[in-house]
């Protein structure tokens, strides 16, 4: 009987995914309208739309460093109609810097795929007497205490990069948080800040124009954006490979045939030439990793985390 009713299921839920979606799917960014996460799902729902037949809906929950929107999707049915667009800061490293958070973003997701990886570049106002990272560190040990960095607010991927530096070689870089990457950009143009750690979407435009130097980019190699820009690597980081990234989630008990269809619609549409272009632009390299790929990068990144943020000690109440 009870053989019969595992079949049962199976079928039913097999029979469910063929026909999802029978209506539109919701895709809620948990960050505001233009920002990294936003505009990388832009760059792919109207694709997303032609190979799904169903309206792709985008729809803008902030709040809560991003856990206002997750909490929402979380407590969502999950038919596969309600996504998550997270970014690597609210799911792996949120649980560790908040001392409440509304969802556990391990136990109640399912990993569907990863949208891209965009490393962290580290930038200064020209004023600052350092060509590269290796420069900095040795300036900063030069003279302690006196350089400062800006990020786009604490707790993010920028501010753990600086937080790990500190950790790797013994530096004391100070951050300075704000409230978002650009009004952290624009004071190290302004020379308010030395250095700022941030997106190249952000910085790029700035690095180009001269209104900012570039020190080193935390991707294993070169981004073809900055193809001047060495890598941490380069400056003897050994091993310093830090990428933000954004993906999508659905509810931990939706069926696992719409998670694997969902996969590989979007995996197709990051293949597309012209997503691409927009991705890069966005100093965003696509990925569309399997949902278990992803799932194993989200518990690593997790745990990853966890030691930087107790050895600094970064709370927020």
């Amino acid at each position: 009987m009870s053989r019969f009713i595992f079949l049962f299921v199976l079928l039913a839920t097999n029979a469910f995914a063929q026909e999802w979606p029978a209506r539109q799917v919701h895709f809620i960014v948990p960050f505001s309208a233009g920002g990294f996460a936003d505009s990388s799902t832009r760059a792919i729902s109207e694709r997303l739309s032609a190979r799904l037949g169903q309206p792709v809906i985008i729809e803008n929950r902030v709040g809560a460093s991003g856990n206002i929107g997750a909490e929402y999707v979380a407590k969502a049915n999950p038919d596969g109609y309600t996504l998550l667009v997270g970014f690597d800061g609210a799911m792996v490293i949120n649980p560790h810097v908040y001392a409440k958070m509304p969802v556990d973003t391990l136990r109640d997701f399912a990993p569907v795929t990863k949208l891209g990886d965009a490393p962290v570049i580290a930038a200064a106002h020209p004023s600052v007497p350092a060509k590269d990272m290796r420069e900095l560190i040795a300036l900063s040990k030069a003279k302690p205490g006196t350089l400062s960095y800006g990020t786009s607010g604490t707790g993010g991927t920028p501010h753990l990069v600086g937080e790990m530096v500190n950790q790797r070689v013994g530096t004391d870089f100070l951050h300075i948080p704000y409230k978002g990457g650009s009004q952290a950009v624009g004071d190290a143009v302004g020379g308010q800040i030395p250095l700022v750690f941030t997106a190249i979407a952000s910085a790029g435009q700035f690095i180009r124009a001269g209104k900012l130097k570039a020190l080193g980019i935390t991707s294993t190699v070169r981004s073809p954006a900055l193809p001047d820009v060495p890598t941490f690597i380069e400056s003897g980081l050994n091993g310093f490979v830090v990428n933000s990234w954004i993906g999508i989630f659905a509810p931990v008990k939706t069926p696992r045939p719409i998670v694997q269809k969902l996969q590989r619609e979007i995996a197709e549409v990051l293949k597309d030439p012209a997503v691409k272009e927009r991705m890069a632009v966005l100093g965003n390299d696509p990925v569309g990793n399997t949902p278990d790929e992803f799932a194993a990068q989200v518990k690593a990144d997790h745990a990853l985390w966890e030691a930087v943020v107790k050895k600094a000690k970064i709370r927020i109440e």
